[in-house]
């Protein structure tokens, strides 16, 4: 069956930075990962091929020793591990893990910058990868800037173009058509090859477009979690994660303009969530929304976002 498939075996789960990554929360969910497991790179891609350096500059950065290194942008996968294993009853800490446990899973990293040209060489490369380690399932991480506020929990949501899959964990097939990012290049590929795949995107408030999301980090790894029942550490990330909406916070009490939006915000929300909310209450509060926003050059001010990150919408774009 399909879920066993991707939610037992050699499990891929992917991020890229740019494009798909608002608030550097997918990037940050697997370095999150990469940084918390016992991991090594098993393969690389060669950059020259994928990469346009006036587009994606390498950075300077000094050593332990103050030496100057020049970092490339890269795309590497890392792997083997066991270190991730199943729930356990009686589990209370990251403490507990036993990670000689028989029932470990087997999980891979890929982790990168979105590639700047020959999108078709780079994921036959990454096939490559795929099929000499044996991957039996791949999971795709994204976020989206949206109007969504930072004191409300992150949005999550889960697609899958795999059939069988969406039956057996009851998510849905993704229905945005529009410009999308390598996630979806690749998840094509792998589901031609056979190779079930799943979607989990985060939505990360645009008001905040310029730093990174811990909180969003955190909801996408907290999703992980629960679709393929391993237990992950969190390290920091809970932490880091107060911290950013508690600065968020003291940011908008020193400006009212952007504390009465995330109010409109908050309240749009609330809607939505309240249990007697029906669709005809949700679209009513959705043009009640609409109209406080009219006047405004693009409905969000001067706190909008900007760059390729991602449209302002709701839905996973990949």
């Amino acid at each position: 069956m399909t879920e066993a498939r991707i939610l037992k075996g050699r499990l891929l789960v992917v991020a890229f930075e740019g494009w798909n990554d608002a608030g550097e929360a997918a990037s940050g969910a697997v370095s999150t990962l990469k940084d918390l497991l016992d991991l090594y790179p098993i393969a690389e891609i060669d950059a020259e091929r994928y990469f346009d350096y006036q587009f994606n500059r390498p950075t300077v950065t000094q050593d332990d020793d103050g030496n100057r290194l020049l970092v490339w942008p890269s795309v590497l996968t890392y792997g083997p591990t066991s270190v991730l294993t199943r729930r356990s009853p009686g589990l209370a800490t990251d403490a507990d893990l036993d990670v000689s446990a028989d029932n470990a899973s087997n999980v891979y990293l890929l982790l990168g910058t979105e590639p700047s040209r020959n999108w078709k060489s780079f994921t036959a490369e990454i096939m490559e990868t795929i099929t000499e380690n044996s991957i039996e399932g791949v999971v795709f991480l994204g976020a989206m800037l949206a109007d969504v506020p930072h004191t409300r929990p992150i949005s999550v949501f889960v697609t899958s173009e795999n059939a069988e899959l969406r039956h057996a964990l009851g998510v849905e097939k993704s229905a945005y058509e529009g410009p999308v990012g390598i996630l979806s290049v690749l998840g094509e590929a792998a589901e031609k090859a056979g190779i079930p795949t799943l979607s989990i995107w985060a939505s990360v408030p645009h008001y905040v477009h310029n730093a990174p999301s811990p909180k969003a980090t955190l909801a996408i790894i907290d999703k992980l979690e629960e679709i393929i029942d391993i237990v992950i550490p969190r390290g920091e990330l809970v932490d880091e994660s107060a911290a950013w909406e508690n600065g968020i916070d003291v940011l908008a009490s020193e400006d009212e303009e952007m504390a009465s939006y995330i109010a409109q915000l908050e309240q749009a929300r609330d809607t939505v969530d309240s249990p007697e909310a029906s669709g005809e209450a949700i679209a009513q509060e959705f043009e009640r929304y609409l109209r406080r926003r009219d006047g405004k050059a693009d409905g969000r001010g001067q706190n909008g976002p900007q760059g390729p990150q991602g449209p302002d919408d709701r839905r996973p774009k990949d």
